[in-house]
């Protein structure tokens, strides 16, 4: 089963992506041991998936944890080897470059993780810190890193004042605002930012999306925002793709998305997230999804949401959905829009307590036909 998320689409016009996966594959190999006996499992992280992200456009990638979104960014990255597919950046191919390659597109690809302090060596100042990619990836010599330093650091909010300090002396947000420096520092292309505001308080996760906003809008860098909250990603990203076990299952505008899911999956994540209005919010209805996410060892045959989908017909349990593309862009993968089809490219909100019934009795070639 093919995951598409290539259509590039950046806020009036269409050029040519900055990065891109074709049909990338990644496989971890680990060994069980049970019985006095070990055997080799395989496990499926990432699986044919194609995605691509335009200069300074914002990427959404969401899904539940362990569905591989942090295996894609590091893939992208090449910081992980792929399995089998192709990695591009700036139309070349970087799938097999080794590390001597790689080092001169190093600048052009940063990344903010989720741990921040982990990610920040607490024996060094934070102009240290925000330096050292300046020395190691352009050479730039200690004299003249300091302006470039401050720079960095005025561009996120901080100052100069900050430089002699140590990450354990500043607040979360002041962490997260130091990472982005040392990111920002050597002027990147690409940003892949993995889970980087999860760990902050909500009125710091707010202040970290603005800043996160004002910085592409002036700087045209590329976003990979990776992420499990679709709430924070709606206001981050133009397009938003959804995994699921390994898998891209849907793609589309932010906006789209966020307000006209078509896949069940995201449908049900949209409903995880609570509304400010006590009122609305006792009204609203919670999918609350049978099960647990299978093993990337033993992915279900079909349709690998079928397990837990409210409306899964026979079909989806034999036949992988192909990937539909609608008028706008946006492409699913699901049988309620490919057999019959019972949605052929509405939200899946549309879908009443009934028509949920009828779908889940429905025999294998579906119904509405």
């Amino acid at each position: 089963m093919s995951s598409t998320a290539d259509q590039v689409v950046t806020p009036g016009t269409t050029t040519a992506p900055l990065a891109r996966l074709e049909h990338v594959r990644k496989v971890f190999r680990t060994r069980n041991s049970g019985f006095g006996r070990q055997r080799q499992q395989v496990a499926v992280a990432v699986d044919d998936v194609s995605l691509s992200i335009a200069p300074g456009e914002s990427l959404g990638l969401v899904g539940e944890s362990g569905s591989g979104k942090s295996t894609v960014g590091r893939l992208l990255l090449r910081l992980l080897d792929v399995t089998s597919g192709r990695v591009e950046f700036e139309g070349q191919d970087i799938t097999r470059l080794n590390r001597r390659q790689m080092r001169p597109l190093r600048s052009d690809m940063q990344a903010v993780f989720q741990d921040i302090s982990g990610s920040l060596n607490s024996k060094m100042t934070i102009g240290q810190l925000v330096a050292e990619p300046l020395r190691f990836h352009q050479g730039v010599v200690k004299r003249d890193a300091a302006a470039r330093v401050t720079e960095a650091l005025e561009m996120v909010g901080l100052s100069r004042h900050h430089v002699g300090r140590y990450p354990y002396e500043l607040s979360g947000g002041q962490r997260q605002r130091v990472s982005l420096a040392r990111a920002l520092a050597v002027e990147p292309k690409l940003l892949v930012l993995d889970e980087p505001v999860s760990a902050l308080d909500v009125s710091t996760q707010s202040q970290a999306v603005n800043l996160l906003g004002d910085l592409q809008e002036r700087l045209n860098v590329a976003y990979l925002f990776v992420a499990h909250d679709l709430f924070v990603v709606h206001h981050v990203s133009h397009r938003i793709a959804v995994m699921y076990l390994g898998a891209i299952v849907e793609v589309g505008t932010a906006e789209q998305v966020y307000s006209a899911p078509r896949h069940p999956y995201t449908q049900a994540l949209l409903s995880a997230i609570p509304h400010p209005d006590p009122r609305v919010e006792q009204q609203r209805r919670r999918i609350i999804l049978q099960g647990e996410v299978p093993s990337p060892t033993d992915i279900p045959s079909g349709c690998r949401f079928h397990t837990r989908c409210p409306y899964a017909m026979e079909v989806c349990a034999t036949t992988p959905p192909p990937p539909l593309t609608f008028a706008d862009g946006g492409t699913v993968e699901c049988h309620l829009h490919t057999d019959g089809p019972v949605l052929d490219g509405q939200s899946v909100n549309t879908l009443g307590g009934a028509v949920a019934e009828a779908a889940a009795a429905a025999p294998t070639g579906g119904f509405g036909s």
